[in-house]
């Protein structure tokens, strides 16, 4: 028996459009509603949501009964706490920030089993293997992880070729948030100015033969980068949609029984 086969991984590689939804509520609850709600994938954001590794397992553990596939955000992509989401079962990883071809490789590295790499053995302990019970995880698990790196800021972009050259990198996604703020139009991500760089960067990332992400609620962008080929397109997160319908629910609550609104 070999490690999980990664369906994603293998999608997005042929092209295949695999439609996500970012997690930032950090609620095992949350998550297996997500996960059934009909997307291909969801991710688990240890970036920007109040989300620990006993956490990160627990929506791990209800997302894996569905037919929907998980991503990991880590906080940082440092080998030790790659390792601890390997180990915990996490097959996908997202990760931030990522600026050269060396900070690349060392992803490459942190994912991989020496003597290729320097992800540490403990494959016993842990979840991904099923607690040992796949004989053969330590020579197969490479092939079933799926590594993207986001790349999220002028530099980066700056280093983009190099990025895409590194073997071993299924994948790269582009942050528009935060390119935004790095070109000088922080808190608009919809300008023409971050827009067309978002879709120049996906164009080149396509042209590489590597699969090519982004999140954004901006529905005519995400279908202009489906049209220059992104592959893994996240477009809804968990916290917007719950605060936009909680918001909405109230004021139409209010307006039912000609009550004031209350100021947001």
């Amino acid at each position: 028996m070999s490690a999980p086969r990664n369906s994603f991984k293998h999608a997005i590689a042929e092209g295949e459009l695999q439609l996500g939804c970012w997690l930032g509520l950090a609620d095992p609850y949350i998550a297996e509603i997500s996960a059934g709600a009909g997307f291909d994938w969801v991710l688990i954001d240890g970036e920007h949501a109040p989300n620990d590794l006993r956490s990160i397992v627990a929506q791990l553990q209800v997302i894996c009964a569905r037919d929907t596939h998980s991503v990991v955000r880590p906080p940082i992509g440092e080998p030790w706490i790659i390792k601890q989401l390997l180990d915990a079962g996490a097959q996908s990883l997202l990760v931030p920030m990522v600026e050269s071809a060396e900070q690349a490789q060392a992803l490459v590295d942190a994912v991989t089993y020496p003597p290729h790499g320097v992800r540490g053995v403990g494959s016993a302990l842990a979840r991904a293997s099923d607690f040992a019970a796949i004989p053969d995880y330590l020579q197969t698990a490479r092939d079933e992880i799926c590594l993207l790196a986001q790349v999220e800021n002028r530099r980066g972009l700056a280093a983009l070729d190099d990025i895409l050259a590194t073997d071993g990198l299924d994948g790269v996604f582009i942050g528009p948030s935060d390119l935004a703020a790095d070109m000088g139009f922080i808190g608009r991500p919809g300008v023409p100015e971050v827009k067309n760089a978002v879709l120049r960067a996906l164009e080149k990332i396509v042209a590489s033969g590597k699969a090519a992400g982004i999140l954004t609620l901006d529905t005519e962008l995400q279908l202009e980068c489906r049209a220059v080929g992104a592959s893994f397109i996240a477009t809804e997160i968990d916290v917007s949609l719950f605060a936009r319908s909680m918001r909405n629910a109230a004021a139409v609550a209010r307006s039912r029984f000609r009550l004031p609104h209350q100021p947001v």
